[in-house]
């Protein structure tokens, strides 16, 4: 799919700048913005994402990325049917029935502790993610299983936007 954005990290720190910091520090939220119109057939601007975000409550200005409820809220004022679904165990059979996802966690590297949205879109048996890891290069596999990944890979408190055509 032509214009995904697969590594926030390779972004050049002046582009994009997203509140205090860069969109390679702070932007996975418009990202995964990005990339889920994308995956639904939508154009995508990277400056208008980052400004409308910017404008809704970013936390600390941005620095540390978006909050959470501002995704649904984008996708909802554009006429997108939106389903947030908190539950681990049903994960996976709302992202086989619904359209692109975004998924949200926290994650843990040591002392380290953070949050990550990645776009998500269930095609061919498996889940494939955007925009996951910091060495990602292209399409990420989950598997067959968002919960199984999400547990293999130790992330918590995860929240999936389960976002589909009107």
């Amino acid at each position: 799919m032509d214009g995904l954005i697969y590594n926030q990290k390779k972004i050049p720190k002046g582009k994009w700048r997203y509140g205090l910091r860069s969109s390679a520090a702070t932007g996975c939220g418009w990202i995964a913005t990005h990339n889920a119109l994308r995956l639904l057939g939508h154009p995508s601007e990277p400056e208008q994402l980052i400004r409308y975000y910017r404008r809704r409550f970013p936390l600390l200005n941005g620095t540390f990325g978006t909050f959470r409820p501002n995704l649904a809220g984008f996708f909802r004022r554009r006429g997108f049917h939106v389903r947030t679904v908190r539950r681990r165990s049903e994960f996976d059979e709302a992202a086989r029935n619904g359209g692109v996802c975004i998924l949200y966690f926290w994650w843990r590297d040591g002392l380290r502790v953070g949050t990550h949205y990645a776009a998500v879109q269930y095609e061919n048996g498996k889940f494939v993610g955007y925009n996951t890891y910091r060495n990602s290069t292209g399409p990420d596999p989950y598997g067959p299983s968002l919960e199984a990944f999400l547990r293999r890979r130790g992330y918590f408190w995860p929240a999936l936007l389960v976002i589909s055509k009107p």
